[in-house]
């Protein structure tokens, strides 16, 4: 990927090496390897503000994605204590939800969206079919082994 920049937003450890390899594989996987891309992990109290200044709802969710233009192929905001409550409520790992939503997140930029019940369903078997890929790769996306 052309760049990529990550804030983490939260007094929380996140695997940033992590994310950048998941974002890095996906870049060559779908051809988008020229492209800036913005992640940033934040709080249920700023996804908030976020999520009603774009989107006019009141609550914290999961990803936000902002398509780019140009070279640059946007920005994705993470709410990571959202993240932890889907992995507690799905009984699996927080970093294999974050793994899972930020894949979401880039299909999001890649124009894919989710306001069906057939389209949800569609994105999660593409987000499914990518992490089993590198799964596959044995690119070992979540303990850092190339």
């Amino acid at each position: 990927m052309g760049k990529i920049e990550i804030n983490n937003r939260l007094n929380r450890k996140i695997d940033l090496k992590l994310v950048k390899r998941v974002a890095v594989e996906f870049a060559r996987v779908y051809k988008i390897e020229d492209k800036e891309i913005s992640l940033a992990f934040v709080g249920d109290a700023e996804i908030k503000k976020i999520n009603q200044a774009y989107r006019g709802l009141k609550e914290p969710t999961d990803v936000l994605s902002f398509a780019g233009a140009g070279d640059y192929f946007g920005e994705i905001i993470i709410d990571y204590s959202q993240i932890k409550r889907q992995a507690g409520k799905f009984n699996h790992s927080a970093k294999q939800e974050m793994i899972f939503i930020l894949v979401h997140g880039l299909l999001h930029l890649l124009g894919h969206d989710d306001k069906t019940e057939a389209d949800r369903l569609k994105m999660i078997e593409l987000g499914q079919k990518f992490i089993c890929h590198c799964e596959r790769k044995r690119s070992n996306l979540t303990n850092g082994k190339e």
